[in-house]
């Protein structure tokens, strides 16, 4: 265990007004095993660990960053938001941004798809599995498609997949059990957390927290750094992040585009039971001799939207921009552009960096999580970030670009992430389309009147943070109100 751990436990417990033996009552754990977490000399389970993070009121992750701020836990300790009194003074890198993985759900599908990989890694010996999804997994597993993506991952070695719904006792909402065999031995057997954006902690591990690697974590900060140095915001990237970013960016641009052409290829029905035609190939062939220019824009970005999305909705490969579920915004915009106008690739990279920052302030200082904040974490976030980008790419300075962000976060302020049968599919594709269209649209705007502008980018990340607290949880990604209540079978 780190001694950062340990500082930040002490912190968070004497700002709370607690005794070791108070703050172990209060968790019914003993106060010796707290005594021992705070001297370095033996590490919590992952369980006690989520029961730290639920009574403190901070996301697990905090527990390990050395900057986490003191939490008055006697002011809050009721509050049924636990993320939204998150502060930070820094950013994780890009490459925590863009992932790679396969859809619908970078919890259900890229964290179980990652945890089965590594568990096979540790288990070549083994000639079956099973795997018994807990919580959520459990529950709407079937929908994302966590169980094909569990035996794909696995395959050729079979495995049984147990949908286990009843058990309640569990130390993340998102728990699996991986389980190995020989013959009729149990070989190995590990309880695995899948915690969002695709990353997962295997239970008695320690979790491995990305490091702040940018020193500010707002936009203000970023655009006065840059406008002192002489920086385009790809520049002020590279500055932070090194050469080295390219390569994955790179990387990521390529996914991307692979993701557009598989999409553009496919039809069929997509998977769930709604029986939800794939139609991206269908509307990239409907050209008509006396097509407008304006109406074969809004077909072809609509057409790449609706391509990844719609990969992501089979299962998929694609990037996490910012999530998976919003994944057809950003690439959409930017092939478009790419195509009309020849963008070379390095161009569009450097929109990348540029759209990515901006959703790295989003994740930062609001959230990126439907669960959280509703659909303008994701759908909005995702706006934002291919303003920005296109902003970069055509050139426009820093308070052009800042503007066209806050139009696409200000104009999707409320949005409810509430989709049918729990289902990356209806609204989710075609709102993907209406964003990225309402992406170029932002900035057309933001190019004429950023002089009018009176709302700044990171107020407007703020009260989208505010919003998504008031938002009743019915519309979290619960599928219990809204949209998701309708019988469209």
């Amino acid at each position: 265990m780190t001694q950062n751990f340990s500082d930040i436990l002490v912190a968070l417990r004497t700002g709370a007004g607690l005794s070791q033996m108070e703050l172990g009552v209060k968790l019914n754990i003993s106060n010796r095993a707290i005594s021992k977490w705070e001297n370095g000399l033996s590490f919590p389970s992952t369980e006690n660990l989520y029961k730290l993070s639920k009574f403190f009121h901070v996301p697990i992750d905090d527990l390990f960053h050395g900057d986490s701020p003191r939490r008055d836990v006697s002011r809050d300790t009721h509050s049924d938001e636990p993320w939204f009194d998150r502060v930070h003074t820094g950013m994780t890198s890009l490459t925590e941004m863009y992932k790679v993985g396969r859809g619908p759900s970078s919890s259900h599908t890229m964290g179980p798809e990652k945890a089965c990989v590594l568990f096979r890694r540790q288990t070549p010996e083994a000639d079956r599995y099973q795997a018994i999804l807990y919580g959520s997994l459990a529950k709407t597993g079937k929908g994302h498609g966590t169980d094909r993506i569990i035996g794909q991952t696995l395959e050729p070695i079979p495995c049984e997949i147990i949908f286990n719904d009843t058990e309640t006792k569990l130390p993340h909402p998102n728990t699996m059990d991986l389980i190995a065999f020989r013959g009729q031995t149990q070989i190995a057997r590990q309880r695995v957390m899948s915690v969002g954006g695709g990353n997962i902690c295997f239970e008695n591990s320690p979790i491995a927290t990305a490091p702040d690697i940018y020193p500010v974590a707002s936009f203000e900060e970023i655009a006065s750094y840059c406008r002192h140095h002489n920086l385009r915001l790809w520049e002020y990237v590279e500055h932070i992040e090194g050469p080295q970013i390219w390569e994955h960016l790179g990387m990521i641009w390529g996914c991307m585009k692979a993701s557009i052409h598989a999409g553009l290829q496919d039809d069929g029905i997509l998977p769930g039971g709604l029986n939800v035609h794939k139609r991206a190939k269908h509307l990239y062939g409907l050209q008509h001799i006396d097509e407008s220019a304006e109406t074969r824009e809004n077909r072809m970005v609509c057409a790449y939207a609706f391509a990844v999305s719609e990969q992501n909705a089979s299962g998929g490969r694609i990037v996490t921009a910012p999530t998976c579920g919003a994944a057809g915004v950003l690439p959409a915009v930017l092939y478009y552009q790419q195509k009309r106008r020849s963008y070379s690739d390095d161009d569009v990279l450097h929109a990348l960096a540029a759209g990515g920052l901006i959703g790295n302030l989003i994740k930062t200082n609001a959230s990126i999580s439907g669960s959280e904040c509703g659909c303008q974490a994701e759908v909005g976030s995702a706006c934002a970030m291919a303003a920005a980008a296109l902003g970069e790419l055509f050139g426009l300075d820093l308070d052009k670009i800042e503007y066209a962000a806050e139009i696409a976060i200000e104009h999707h302020l409320g949005l409810t992430c509430d989709p049918i049968c729990g289902l990356v599919q209806i609204p989710c594709i075609e709102r993907n389309a209406v964003a990225a269209m309402r992406a170029i649209n932002a900035v057309s705007l933001a190019s004429f009147l950023s002089d009018t502008r009176k709302i700044s980018l990171d107020s407007c990340i703020r009260v989208m943070k505010e919003t998504g607290r008031d938002i009743s949880k019915r519309y979290k990604e619960t599928s219990e109100s809204g949209l998701a209540t309708l019988n469209v079978r």
